[in-house]
C-alpha cells in the first residue's frame, strides 16, 4: 500500500518511498527541509484507497528533545488524488502554539529534516479534522493580530506625556494617544468580524 503515495518537492525528484508504519500509517523523511515552501502529495494510481476512506496528510519537524508533533495539512482521496500544501510557515507556527491535531507515526531526531505522515482514515473523520484545522488557522491569525495590536498600543503608550511635560520641538510630529486608541478599537472590531480583512 505504501507505493500508492507520492511526494513532489520543487527542484527534486519525485519520492514514492513511503515506509509503512502499520496498516493505515505511512511515513517519509524529507532531507534539507528548511527552505521548502510547498509540497505536493498524490496517489500514484497503483492501488486505490479503500472505499469510504481518505488519506490525511501530516507534517512534522522532528525534535530531538520532545516527541514529534504532527500538524494536519489536509487530505487526498480517490476523488481528490493530489493536493498542494504550503508548509513554509509551519515551523514558525509550531513554535508559537501547540497544535491540537496530533498523530503518532514515528519518532526520530533528524536535524533540518522533516517528515510527512499519511494516515488512512474514514472520510467523515477527515472532514471533521479539516473543519477543525480551518477554525484553528483563523484563531491563530486572530490571536496573532490581537497580540500585535496590543503590543503596538502598549509600546506607544509607554511614551505618553501630557501637554505640561511637552517641550516644543518643531521637528517632531505628535499624534494624540486617543487617535491610536480609536484606531486600535476599530481594528480589533474589524478583526473580530473577519480575521482575514487585512490580507
Amino acid at each position: 500500500m505504501a507505493s500508492c503515495f507520492g511526494l513532489i518537492i520543487s527542484g527534486r525528484l519525485v519520492q514514492t518511498d513511503f515506509q509503512q508504519i502499520d496498516s493505515t500509517k505511512f511515513l517519509i523523511n524529507i532531507s534539507d527541509a528548511d527552505n521548502i515552501n510547498y509540497i505536493v502529495t498524490f496517489l500514484t494510481g497503483s492501488i486505490p484507497l479503500p472505499a469510504g476512506s481518505a488519506a490525511a496528510v501530516y507534517w512534522s519537524w522532528p525534535d530531538p528533545i520532545n516527541p514529534s508533533k504532527w500538524q494536519y495539512l489536509g487530505y487526498i482521496s480517490n476523488a481528490k488524488p493530489s493536493a498542494i500544501f504550503k508548509i513554509s510557515q509551519l515551523k514558525k507556527l509550531h513554535e508559537l502554539e501547540t497544535q491540537e491535531t496530533v498523530m503518532q507515526f514515528g519518532e526520530g531526531a533528524i536535524s533540518h529534516d522533516a517528515q510527512i505522515g499519511i494516515s488512512i482514515e474514514p472520510e467523515m473523520s477527515i472532514a471533521q479534522q479539516s473543519t477543525m484545522a480551518a477554525t484553528n488557522e483563523v484563531t491563530t491569525y486572530f490571536e496573532f493580530g490581537k497580540r500585535m495590536l496590543e503590543n503596538l498600543f502598549n509600546y506607544a503608550s509607554s511614551f505618553t506625556i501630557n501637554q505640561a511635560q511637552m517641550t516644543p520641538n518643531p521637528a517632531e510630529t505628535y499624534v494624540p494617544l486617543s487617535t491610536l486608541a480609536t484606531w486600535f478599537q476599530n481594528f480589533q472590531r474589524r478583526l473580530e468580524q473577519n480575521p482575514n480583512f487585512w490580507k
